[in-house]
Order: structure tokens, then sequence, then C-alpha cells
């Protein structure tokens, strides 16, 4: 049975409401402490697994990113069948809100090489890579975790901040693209045409997530957003200083772009995929855009924090969630792309139109467009986002 779209972007909640002073405080609390202390290293903190003998799971997550039954929504169908399977009692709790903040409430117990009372964590990618680089997250075995070495997308393979395909396994992932309300203006098709365009001066969004709006950027100049020069993001952020100047972008936003949209308040904008899926199911005049020069592909990963002591455990239920069917039946419900390879065959069981979604289940010309922003060191992250926020006026 289709389940009617969420309110909320996933993407959204991740860094819409972060403003300019809260992020460069949360990258001043580690300048303040010193990375260095802040660091781990798996040598210098070992973590137990007790997953033997505790046949337990605590499983940190957004909310909304998991799929309820609609007539009781304590029951959670995937999850529960899994610990129906292996006896693992799984306390399964929302308390990621907001990455940085997430960020705050852990920080000092992982720098301290300190549980902090959970076995998965689900992060989007960026701030995946920078607990990642302060050695906060354990490495899983890949002996444990067959279907994600058999199954993961290859699109999501051998990311920078995780090259080994060891640490972050996608739970579910996202495009940043454009989009466009038919009823108001004629189709979009490129970067430069929503930037400079003379019938949608004033009528545009664009997106207060760097990584988005600069990487969308970056393509537009023939530069890969995985790999890029200083010289390169400054050509970007000149690119988008030029029309803030003139007056063609309305304002930044994170996903509450989307009701403007869908009144026709706005003509086009950048955007998320699973925003656009909700309003095209209400209005197909709305669409989704990949521009030629490519699109951004963000992931929100599930990984093991240090001192977890139920990592064996944790890959079971990777694992688990990485056989198609469960895949399927999992996204039928959240409707971002599924990062599971065989995962649509079994999605034509559940629900044919959710199967032939390009924005669920992306084809291999979109994929191969399809790029991830590249992991920034903590100078970079700080220096290109105190530019960025300047721009746009946070």
């Amino acid at each position: 049975m289709r389940i009617p779209p969420k309110p909320l972007s996933r993407r959204g909640l991740f860094t819409g409401t972060l403003s300019s002073a809260a992020l460069l405080a949360a990258g001043g609390v580690l300048a303040g402490c010193g990375t260095r202390a802040a660091t781990q290293t798996e040598e210098g903190c070992t973590s137990e697994d007790r997953s033997a003998t505790e046949k337990k799971l605590a499983f940190a997550n957004w909310p909304q990113y998991m799929d309820v039954e609609e007539s009781d929504p304590s029951k959670r169908p995937t999850l529960d069948a899994f610990v129906a399977r292996t006896g693992i009692q799984v306390t399964y709790t929302e308390d990621i809100n907001d990455n940085n903040e997430f960020f705050g409430k852990v920080q000092n117990q992982l720098a301290s090489c300190q549980s902090i009372d959970r076995d998965i964590i689900v992060l989007s990618d960026w701030m995946s890579a920078r607990m990642i680089r302060l050695g906060w997250i354990q490495k899983l075995d890949p002996a444990k975790v067959p279907n994600v070495t058999a199954n993961l997308l290859p699109s999501l393979l051998n990311r920078s901040f995780d090259p080994e395909n060891r640490i972050a396994v996608p739970w579910q992932a996202g495009l940043a693209g454009l989009a466009y309300n038919g009823t108001v203006t004629r189709e979009i098709r490129t970067v430069d045409e929503l930037l400079t365009r003379p019938d949608l001066k004033g009528r545009v969004t664009a997106l207060s997530e760097m990584r988005d709006t600069i990487g969308l950027l970056l393509q537009s100049n023939g530069h890969d957003p995985a790999n890029f020069t200083t010289a390169q993001f400054d050509d970007a952020l000149a690119k988008l200083k030029r029309a803030v100047d003139s007056g063609q972008i309305r304002r930044f936003t994170g996903n509450d772009y989307a009701p403007e949209l869908a009144r026709g308040d706005i003509a086009a904008c950048v955007a998320w995929s699973g925003d656009v899926i909700q309003l095209s199911g209400e209005d197909e005049k709305i669409r989704f855009v990949s521009p030629e020069s490519g699109v951004l592909l963000y992931s929100d990963n599930m990984m093991v924090p240090n001192k977890a002591t139920h990592r064996g455990n944790a890959e079971a239920l990777i694992n688990y969630y990485y056989e198609p069917a469960v895949a399927a039946r999992l996204a039928a419900y959240v409707n971002y792309i599924c990062p599971v390879k065989g995962a649509q065959a079994e999605m034509e069981k559940i629900d044919p139109a959710l199967a032939a979604n390009p924005l669920i289940f992306p084809g291999e010309d979109l994929l191969r467009r399809a790029t991830v922003f590249m992991a920034l060191d903590e100078k970079q992250e700080r220096e290109y986002e105190s530019r960025f926020q300047q721009v746009i006026g946070a």
C-alpha cells in the first residue's frame, strides 16, 4: 500500500535550521579543545564487544525514518521482524534532530573515549566524515556484513571519508538538484538558467546547505565536487554572489522552500529529491530536474561509535537492512533513494509506481552524473562555511 508522504525532508532537518553563528560555534568547540586532544585512535580507544552474551542493541535515528504500521505507529514492521528473527532486542530512539546538535550532545564523551550508550547512530555524510576524521567510529568486519558488500550501490562505494567501505554504511540517500513549478514557469534545465534567466528574477531560492548549493555550482563550472581546489570553490562562490547581488535569488532556505514552490510563490529552486517526491504526488507539474552538469548525491550513514559494546549485533542489523526485500519495505515508507541493489525488483511486488520512480531508484545514467561532495578537513570546513554564510547573508 502506498504510504502518505512525510511532512519533513530528511536533508532539511540536517542543515536547514542551523544558523551561521551556531555552525561556527560547533566548529569552535573542536578548535577550543584542541583537535589533537579530541582525536582518538583505534589502538588508543578500544571497544569491547559483548554481543555474544548480550542480545541487545541501542539504535539512534532521525524522526520518521523507519517504517511504521499506519494503524499503529508503535509497530515497526521491518525492525520488529529483525527482533523476531534474531532475538536481539532493539532499543530504538528518534533522538537525532540535527547533526550539529547531536554532535554537541556526544562530543565530550567520544573525545574522552567514553560510551554514548548507543550502538548505531545515523548521521549525514559530512558529519560522518567529521566523526571518522576524529577517530570516533569503529570499523566494521566485512565478513559480518556480506549483504553490504554484495548490494551497496556502486555510486556509494569508496567515498572519500570511507574509502575502504568499513565505517559508514548508507541508511538512505538523496539527490540535490533543481525543481520548478510548471504552472508558473516553463521548464528549467541548467543551473545557469536558474541563476540568470530574466523571467525567474526574484522567484528563485537556493539551499542554505553549502555542500549542495556550491556542489551544483562547481559542476556547472565543469569542476568536480568530489575533488576541487580552493580556486574552484572561489569561482563557484563568485557565481553565487553575482546571482545574489543581481536579485535573481530571493533567499536561501532549508526545506521550507517546499510549500512556496507548491503555491507558485517561487518558480524554481535548488531542491532535494525527497521533497519533490512529496510535492509531485500532489501536483504533477512540480518537477525535479537533474542538470546535465550533474547532481549531488548525499547519504545518511549507519555507524558504530567508539565504546559501543554490541558491534556484532549492530553488524547483524546493518546486514539485515541490506537484504533487498527488507530494503524495499523500508523505502516504500520513507521514499528516499534506496542504497540497496536488488530492492527495485522487490519494490515491484509492493508498489510498481514507486519501483518506477527515478528519485527512489535512479537509473545508471543519473547515478553516473551524481557526485558525493568532497570530505573537508577542519580548516576547510570552517573557512568554506564562513565564506558561504557571508554570501548568503546568514
